[in-house]
């Protein structure tokens, strides 16, 4: 039993709270003879849920070993995400195909939640850290191949909808139960909403790789923030975003629609140097990544707990929709919010102990320590 905690739950905070884990579970009532540990002046909150990651640890998801996913995955449950979706970037699809194979086994026994194919079916207009000479566009077909390729372990696809192509590979994707993200696309409002109202839900790393809002032009911005059918991911380090295009999104989407992603690349969790992104190398100095060729933003460094305590101390949001945003919302788009993304009896014992400064203190996934705050 964790005791004396501010315990962050949908209906609010619960000052002096207390928060029972029997098993993986998180359950009702304590034993007599359960372990008390006291977290009193502690925040406990749900493991957080990285909808968008590319790797951490210096491993990647995209070109690394088995243990190389897994050493990237235990970087960022260090730090908090007990739920990740492992993100590729743009690559030969036959490469996608055999990386889907291997990301879903580990999918399967439980290590992740999924797969996120980003690209090869976006915009050339807005690459972003993306190679060029293998961007494609969105032909269903080949869509229907990475999903296949996933083994039911497919959880979202980004697209720049406005392909030829993208509004059908839309319609694929919400009939296969697979989220259709509109990302790294240069459509305008019109085909914004053509593509939300073919079923896609989701803008991929909202600001980014899009065009920007204009007053006569107003883009894919304004349309993905207007609509209630849409979650926007949003990258809180500090360098993809000025504060205020983040208080923008909570503004216009409000805390129920924003989720908060890392897109992080190898170097999270492991240090600035040289790195490779798919085919393209690049450099991260002062945790800012960037491709040598051209300069662009490659992905982040950033870990969920920086997020989060960014939004609260910097950004100055209520912790409930940090926790809603970095949890709770991403669970829902999952399909996972009957185990995780929240504190309620029932759901997986998946915890994250802040102290009052809101820095990581422990963490817990499935009943088992990963932090343990006991040891420092």
């Amino acid at each position: 039993m964790l005791s004396g905690a501010n315990v962050v739950l949908p209906t609010g905070t619960v000052k002096n709270g207390q928060v029972v884990i029997e098993g993986t579970r998180i359950t009702r009532t304590a034993p007599e003879s359960a372990q008390v540990i006291d977290v009193t002046n502690h925040w406990l909150v749900p493991g957080f849920v990285d909808l968008h990651n590319h790797g951490g640890g210096g491993a990647s998801f995209t070109s690394g070993t088995v243990d190389d996913v897994l050493k990237g995955i235990r970087t960022h449950q260090s730090h908090g995400t007990t739920t990740l979706v492992a993100s590729t970037v743009t690559g030969d699809m036959d490469f996608l195909a055999q990386r889907a194979g291997l990301l879903s086994e580990l999918a399967e026994q439980g290590d992740l939640a999924g797969i996120h194919f980003e690209g090869p079916f976006i915009s050339p207009c807005r690459k972003g850290a993306h190679a060029e000479n293998l961007l494609r566009h969105p032909d269903p077909a080949e869509v229907r191949k990475l999903v296949d390729a996933a083994r039911g372990q497919a959880k979202m696809v980004t697209l720049a909808t406005e392909l030829p192509g993208g509004i059908d590979s839309v319609r694929l994707l919400a009939e296969q139960g697979v989220i259709a993200a509109i990302g790294h696309t240069d459509a305008t409002y019109e085909q914004t909403v053509e593509a939300i109202d073919a079923g896609a839900t989701v803008a991929t790393h909202l600001f980014n790789a899009m065009p920007q809002i204009g007053h006569r032009a107003p883009g894919p911005i304004a349309a993905l923030l207007e609509d209630e059918r849409i979650t926007v991911e949003l990258i809180n380090d500090g360098t993809h975003l000025h504060p205020a295009s983040l208080q923008l999104a909570f503004h216009h989407a409000a805390a129920h629609r924003v989720a908060f992603i890392t897109d992080a690349m190898d170097a999270a969790g492991f240090g600035d140097g040289r790195y490779l992104l798919g085919p393209l190398e690049v450099e991260v100095s002062e945790g800012v990544a960037r491709l040598v060729e051209g300069g662009s933003i490659a992905g982040s460094t950033l870990t969920l707990d920086r997020a989060f305590k960014r939004a609260v101390t910097v950004d100055r949001l209520p912790v409930e929709d940090v926790v809603a945003a970095i949890s709770a919302n991403p669970a829902r788009l999952l399909g996972m919010s009957d185990r995780i993304g929240s504190l309620e009896p029932g759901r997986d014992a998946d915890l994250v102990l802040l102290d009052h400064q809101f820095d990581l203190k422990g963490v817990m996934r499935r009943g088992e320590w990963v932090v343990d705050p006991q040891l420092g």
